[in-house]
């Protein structure tokens, strides 16, 4: 196990002067600690889900010591938190195509990749899973998707410069429309996740736009 005691006396500090657990985006050493710890929590919450996730274990995984994590996090949520961030934070960037339905079709396939994704998918259903009963869950889970949904907007507000849907249409529900039926079928309905369900997310979007359904 690696000696971590700078890390925790630098995480220290920082609550020390106000920072809510979990908030505190650190740098050097302590990044290289931030990572391994949020990977080691992304991993126990693939394999075993939110119930199972504990923070001793977490510390164990990512070879740092107990107290550097109860003082970095504070809590198995604080921990999600953080994590959820550090997600929306090194995301994929948005794919710019030249057109709406391209720039769609690109979103919805990403989207699925990482539904699907064996890790990444069990990662997801906990986060979800988690967020039903735990309002700070909730809320980090809600910022997640804003980012996400913000990182892809531009490509609806391009579409309306180019003319192809109309003037007043909300960019947000239009990237919110093409992932929505993706979700249902992770944590709803259990259908398969294929490609051709990622299309008929993204072309249904899209003809929707242009018929003005998500005008303000």
């Amino acid at each position: 196990m690696t000696s971590d005691s700078s890390a925790a006396d630098a995480f220290e500090r920082a609550h020390a002067e106000g920072a809510e657990p979990g908030t505190v985006r650190p740098g050097g050493r302590t990044a290289r600690v931030r990572e391994a710890v949020l990977r080691a929590a992304g991993d126990v919450l693939a394999e075993k889900g939110f119930a199972g996730l504990d923070l001793a274990e977490v510390a164990q995984r990512a070879e740092v010591g107990k107290t550097t994590v109860y003082r970095r996090w504070g809590s198995t949520t604080g921990l999600v938190a953080d994590l959820l961030a550090e997600m929306a934070e090194s995301s994929v960037a948005r794919t710019e195509t030249g057109s709406l339905l391209g720039d769609l079709r690109a979103n919805a396939h990403l989207v699925r990749r990482t539904l699907t994704d064996a890790r990444q998918g069990a990662l997801f259903k906990a986060m979800i899973a988690a967020a039903t009963c735990d309002a700070r869950t909730a809320d980090a889970l809600h910022a997640f998707y804003a980012t996400r949904i913000g990182e892809w907007a531009p490509c609806v507000e391009q579409a309306i410069r180019r003319g192809e849907v109309p003037e007043g249409t909300d960019p947000h529900e239009v990237i919110r429309a093409v992932s929505a039926p993706l979700y249902y079928r992770l944590v709803a309905s259990g259908d398969p996740l294929d490609e051709a369900s990622a299309e008929r997310a993204a072309v249904a979007a899209e003809a929707a736009a242009r018929a003005g359904a998500y005008t303000r």
